[in-house]
């Protein structure tokens, strides 16, 4: 009798925890299939959040939109190469991984302001954080070619041009 009375308890609390973190479990697999990536990364960024952030992330991104999709991405972007690790690798990796869910790379001014806003228990700077956006997006930029050929997306290997 004693057996099954725990057992009970132990289903009724498996199946509470599930429905109760269901929202939170859906948003974070829905962020980490989109970027083909691990969910820690997501379920790390979520507990630094806060519960109140943690929790408006989450409805941003059940709204099932390609824009909030991307957005999260970008603040993802931003927690893993402004707080956790500006390192080259880091930068390098998280770029690749937008490129390759063909979302944008480039930090925007609103990736920034969702950053601070979902992030504020950690109390980012936003001076800094507009500084590394710049600095991000300036790498990152595209050097465009210069001549008569910059509009063109055909390129010759011996430098040479149509009109030589």
């Amino acid at each position: 009798m004693i057996w099954l009375m725990l057992a009970t308890l132990v289903v009724v609390f498996i199946v509470g925890f599930r429905v109760l973190n269901s929202d939170a479990r859906r948003a974070s697999q829905a962020l980490t299939k989109r970027l083909n990536i691990e969910p820690v990364y997501v379920e790390s960024m979520l507990s630094q959040m806060g519960k109140t952030a943690g929790g408006e992330f989450i409805s941003y991104l059940l709204q099932d939109n390609e824009s909030h999709m991307g957005n999260a991405a970008g603040v993802l972007l931003i927690y893993q190469t402004f707080i956790v690790d500006e390192s080259d690798e880091s930068l390098t990796f998280w770029r690749s991984v937008l490129r390759k869910a063909h979302l944008s790379t480039e930090i925007t001014h609103k990736h920034v302001r969702l950053a601070l806003t979902f992030l504020r228990e950690l109390e980012p700077d936003p001076n800094e954080m507009s500084a590394y956006r710049l600095r991000y997006n300036a790498r990152f930029t595209a050097i465009s070619p210069e001549g008569s050929a910059a509009n063109s997306n055909v390129y010759y290997m011996d430098g040479s041009s149509e009109q030589d």
